[in-house]
């Protein structure tokens, strides 16, 4: 009888082991919560028209709603993965005796048991570990997936997320990549192939293994015909068509090669400015649109693979000379290009790295010389060896000219910039002191230090390409300080703006001032000037601009302007090394050929005259109102500064002397 009873109680506790795992079960999937299926998805910096600079991301990714997705590419994974998923739960029990019975007879793994949902759930919470847990997790929130979400919101975010080759996840960047489309814009024979990646997709991608991607997509096909999705001969049709790859369908890369110094420039004012988007930034799925013109970014890149050949320098410091390109809207601040060195991997961005100017530094003397309205562009100083104060007492600061050439003649301001006399500009910031130039550079744009002695105005002081293409830009637009932007938009994966920016001007310069520094910079680009050669690539266009080389030719530099746009050059070494030849030589024409591509699609404008300013025939030489004699030239007048004395005229030559002895005779 004990017996009996022991076993009586041991049948009962069996039995209670299963259902006290099933109740167990059932309460983990009632109490767990099913977390919000938020995946990495990839970050797009966008250009100004839309168009993809660049992918950001852990995961390569974009989402598209399940109602913008064709019904056939919904079909074909549902045939060829899952063809009980509209009838079950989201766990199939016959569909896992099937496959466990195909792999037996088989021996071998041919066919998994998972549901599109089990994939699902694995893919968007779980990691890919082979144990009991894990799957007892997975079918805890299989089945609260199967409760919170509608058949079609399953697909549609299975879609989204599932790995399909090349470094793709989601059938959006999938289609993109394959057949530069978006998923929107299938064909049934697209959809399909896609449909046959889930299996195995590093295999069956149609960039490494074309024929079985095909052969797989024709099974997808047949598949949806005998579920009846599509007909026999539509299926039959589709089949032959042949596999149509988008023609630069290749492996995705992080960023991309043609502006990757930008990117980088991005990042950096996402770091300081926005941070919770920078550190979510790969795998947040914002869209990013920026200033950057991809056409002007890549006049850029040609116009610096163009320039001076890159040979390998010192060890470690790779191609030398190195280049540096910057441009910007002189209306907005927009930043339309943007290179910062000749690799096409961002090592050191040089664009944002510190160099002396040099020369290109004198237009802020003469623009603070005008300023005082005590002087004008046809006011002189004599160009001839000089010796000023320098910073250290008891050492003075002799600059000298470039080949120690000198005319020993006075020289107006207009002469002086065209020639790019260093004694003249020297004598200049002698006149109008230091902190009146660096005052008017800080305004103007320029934020790095400047030494306040009288080398400043000779381009002493180490300034950033962007900074000093951001300072001309007063020439260029009327007086206007512009805030560089690289930032015009930001929208999360929701679609909403969570950060918006607008071009921020201030007026730093008197509209006149600016005309008259501009007019004077033009002749730099014309016959005589120090960048002559840039006039043969502008046919016609008007421009002005300033050529800059430091000491023993360590830097050269070009910046230069129309009234749409305004780009700096940097050429020079890694190392400091003094070898390359002077800013009009060697950075013009890098400007020259960038330009007379970025504005080709541009009209051609001219600087207008603001009130203010006149025009006056004065002396060529000495600036002052023309004699009956003198050579003269039409110079531009702040109103209240045009010359009021004329030239005197040139005392006539003594008559020959009258001599009483008889006139010989002629013979």
């Amino acid at each position: 009888m004990r017996k009996l009873v022991g076993e009586k109680w041991l049948f009962a506790a069996a039995l209670c082991v299963p259902v006290f795992v099933f109740v167990l079960f059932g309460l983990s999937v009632v109490l767990t919560p099913l977390p919000a299926p938020r995946m990495p998805e990839a970050t797009e910096i966008l250009d100004t028209s839309g168009a993809r600079v660049a992918n950001l991301f852990t995961e390569n990714r974009v989402e598209v709603p399940v109602a913008e997705m064709p019904d056939f590419l919904l079909n074909a994974v549902v045939a060829v993965e899952d063809d009980r998923f509209y009838t079950h739960k989201g766990i199939d029990p016959l569909g896992l005796a099937r496959a466990m019975a195909r792999n037996v007879r088989a021996g071998r793994v041919v066919e998994g048991g998972s549901t599109i949902t089990q994939q699902l759930a694995k893919n968007m919470y779980l990691t890919q570990e082979r144990t009991v847990a894990r799957k007892l997790r997975e079918a805890v929130l299989t089945l609260k997936l199967e409760h919170a979400y509608s058949k079609r919101e399953i697909l549609g975010m299975y879609w989204n997320t599932i790995y399909l080759g090349a470094g793709t996840y989601g059938a959006e960047v999938a289609s993109r990549t394959y057949y530069g489309k978006s998923v929107r814009e299938l064909s049934l024979a697209e959809a399909a192939l896609l449909a046959g990646l889930p299996r195995s997709p590093e295999y069956y991608t149609p960039l490494n293994n074309p024929e079985a991607a095909v052969s797989r997509r024709n099974l997808v096909l047949d598949k949806m015909a005998a579920a009846g999705y599509i007909p026999a001969d539509l299926a039959a049709r589709t089949k032959k068509e042949p596999l149509r790859l988008n023609a630069g369908a290749a492996k995705l890369t992080q960023i991309q090669e043609e502006a990757p110094y930008f990117v980088d420039f991005v990042k950096r004012e996402l770091e300081a400015r926005y941070p919770e988007v920078a550190r979510n930034l790969y795998k947040g799925g914002y869209d990013i649109f920026t200033t950057l013109d991809l056409g002007m970014q890549q006049a850029a890149n040609e116009a610096v693979r163009r320039a001076a050949p890159a040979v390998e320098g010192q060890a470690g410091t790779g191609q030398q000379p190195q280049v540096a390109l910057v441009a910007i809207e002189p209306a907005t601040g927009h930043i339309k290009a943007l290179v910062g060195g000749r690799e096409t991997k961002v090592a050191l961005n040089r664009a944002v790295e510190p160099q002396q100017p040099g020369s290109a530094f004198k237009p802020f003397v003469y623009a603070a010389a005008l300023e005082t309205r005590q002087y004008s562009a046809a006011s002189t100083q004599l160009d001839a060896p000089a010796e000023f104060p320098g910073a250290t007492p008891g050492k003075p600061w002799r600059p000298r000219n470039h080949g120690n050439q000198y005319s020993y003649a006075p020289a107006s301001m207009r002469t002086a910039l065209r020639r790019s006399l260093n004694v003249v500009t020297a004598q200049w910031i002698n006149t109008v002191k230091p902190p009146a130039v660096i005052n008017l550079a800080r305004r103007m744009g320029i934020e790095s230090p400047l030494a306040d002695d009288l080398t400043v105005g000779l381009g002493s002081s180490a300034v950033t390409p962007l900074e000093v293409t951001r300072a001309y830009a007063p020439l260029a637009n009327g007086g206007f300080n512009v805030k560089p932007l690289s930032i015009v938009k930001i929208v999360d994966r929701q679609g909403n703006v969570i950060a918006e920016e607008r071009p921020s001007r201030s007026k730093v310069l008197d509209p006149g001032v600016a005309f008259i520094v501009t007019d004077m910079l033009k002749t730099v680009v014309g016959p005589g000037g120090t960048a002559a050669t840039v006039s043969g690539y502008m046919a016609g266009r008007p421009a002005a601009g300033k050529t800059g080389t430091s000491d023993e030719s360590r830097d050269a530099w070009f910046v230069g302007y129309t009234p749409d746009l305004v780009a700096g050059v940097w050429v020079g070494s890694d190392a400091n090394t003094p070898s390359w030849r002077e800013g009009g030589g060697t950075a013009a024409p890098i400007w020259a050929s960038f330009a007379s591509k970025a504005l080709v699609r541009t009209k051609f404008r001219d600087w207008t005259p603001p009130p203010g300013v006149t025009a006056v025939e004065v002396c060529s030489a000495t600036g002052r109102l023309p004699n009956a004699v003198c050579p003269t030239v039409r110079e531009w007048f702040l109103a209240g500064t045009e010359p009021a004395e004329v030239e005197p005229e040139p005392a006539p030559e003594p008559a020959p002397p009258i001599s009483d002895e008889p006139v010989p005779p002629l013979l």
